[in-house]
């Protein structure tokens, strides 16, 4: 994992910090105070971009629909193809949860 390089006790404290939070509000808040808006919107279409190329939309439609570049795309993609599938985690549980609450 490349984020290996990275791994330690300040990033097991974000980590912790982040798994603290106990609704979308406080996450809200929390990535208000720590992240730039460009920093929390290019993580969230990121993983936009992965939920598009795993329902099979083309790089265009993808670049339409998102503002994303084509490298980020790329990049996006090279995750979901040789990542460690977190993305494809987060999509399913998201997913799974989309048809709980269809059902509710």
């Amino acid at each position: 994992m490349q984020i290996d390089k990275l791994r330690g006790e300040q990033l097991d404290r974000l980590f912790d910090a982040i798994l603290s939070l106990k609704d979308r509000e406080e996450c809200y808040r929390f990535f208000d105070d720590i992240a730039t808006i460009s920093e929390i919107q290019a993580l969230a279409q990121r993983l936009l971009v992965a939920k598009m190329l795993r329902e099979g939309d083309t790089y265009g439609v993808i670049v339409e629909e998102s503002n994303a570049s084509t490298t980020t795309i790329s990049r996006v993609k090279r995750c979901l193809n040789y990542g460690n599938d977190a993305y494809s985690m987060v999509l399913d549980r998201l997913e799974q949860k989309d048809k709980e609450v269809e059902e509710d």
